[in-house]
């Protein structure tokens, strides 16, 4: 079953900890991004992670509907058949859920892979991300701990942040924020390490300067050493084992001096959108450019049918955004490392 029992994504996070590398995440929201990320990672003989948004599963829900948990559900469930093509493993996570959407967005789906493992199955999702960013720290992990006891029932990972990623993203814009809140401090890592690994398994997004969306290179001022201070500090008041799963985002753009820093400070995830939403939509302009008679039946003419089917230009957003997420792998260092069949 490629996508991943709560054990063997549990190991695929051990194995890029231990093996120096990370998994890009990518969201989607369609069948065809999902297809696309699919075989991205099976052709780079990657395991990897597919999530979901709060703006993204609203989107898959249709226009009629607009329910972020349906849509999710929705997406999550496809993900789990089309997967059984491949042989890679691949884990599914919602991306940031502010406090507002918790019971509206974060519940229904605890719930949905309650109802799934009732039934004999694996959770719907492998992990949740719970964005606390834009409340106070000691707000913020109070809402974490009790999510967190919930999803250790279900064998499921809670991704939590501490400090704020810049920029927008889903409406969700922190552009204004005053500039220390873009980082995260080595003594609130050790007070979210504290605080949560008694309760169960976290990933952690740390705050180094991140910033959402696409910039010119020298815009954005990354401090990924704010990363390796924080883990120091966890580990030496408790040890090698205590050095944190942790998360990468606003990657964009981000040099490859900086991408390998953060890799060497333990980071095993770093989501992925903004530049896939880009390689999806440059092919399908470039169809409808080299095809403008065809697809808007310009002077009464009758167009050409086989230039205007979704279908002609969504495969190559598909692919362009395979390509992207290929090079993802390779920039990650996830290429070629899966532990599919071993767990």
């Amino acid at each position: 079953m490629p996508v991943a029992t709560p054990a063997q994504y549990a190991a695929m996070l051990d194995a890029a900890q231990k093996g120096g590398y990370a998994y890009p995440a990518i969201n989607v929201t369609s069948l065809t991004t999902i297809n696309g990320a699919l075989k991205a990672f099976a052709e780079a003989k990657s395991d990897g992670i597919i999530q979901v948004s709060t703006g993204g599963g609203e989107f898959a829900s249709g226009t009629a509907v607009k329910d972020a948990a349906f849509g999710a559900i929705i997406l999550a469930e496809a993900c789990h058949a089309l997967a059984e093509k491949y042989d890679v493993l691949i884990g599914l996570h919602t991306d940031h859920c502010h406090p507002a959407k918790v019971d509206s967005f974060l519940k229904p789906l605890l719930q949905a892979s309650r109802e799934r493992i009732a039934a004999g199955k694996g959770p719907l999702f492998q992990s949740h991300m719970f964005d606390g960013s834009v409340v106070d720290l000691d707000e913020n992990l109070k809402i974490s701990k009790e999510l967190l006891k919930e999803c250790a029932e279900l064998g499921i990972i809670l991704e939590v942040e501490a400090g704020c990623v810049g920029g927008e993203e889903d409406g969700h814009d922190t552009s204004g924020l005053p500039i220390e809140k873009l980082y995260t401090t080595p003594e609130d890592m050790l007070e979210v390490y504290e605080t949560l690994q008694p309760i169960g398994r976290f990933m952690f997004a740390a705050t180094f300067g991140n910033v959402h969306g696409a910039y010119k290179p020298g815009a954005v001022k990354l401090k990924p050493t704010i990363l390796r201070d924080g883990q120091k500090v966890v580990m030496d008041k408790h040890g090698a084992s205590a050095e944190m799963d942790l998360v990468f985002h606003g990657g964009s753009g981000t040099s490859s001096q900086d991408l390998q820093e953060t890799l060497d400070y333990g980071v095993v995830k770093m989501n992925i959108d903004t530049d896939t939403q880009y390689a999806f939509t440059r092919p399908i302009v470039t169809h409808m450019c080299e095809n403008i008679e065809g697809v808007l039946k310009i002077d009464g003419e009758v167009g050409a049918k086989k230039v205007y089917d979704p279908r002609s230009y969504l495969k190559k957003g598909e692919q362009s955004l395979c390509d992207r997420m290929k090079q993802a792998c390779d920039e990650l260092k996830s290429t070629g490392n899966t532990i599919f069949g071993t767990v």
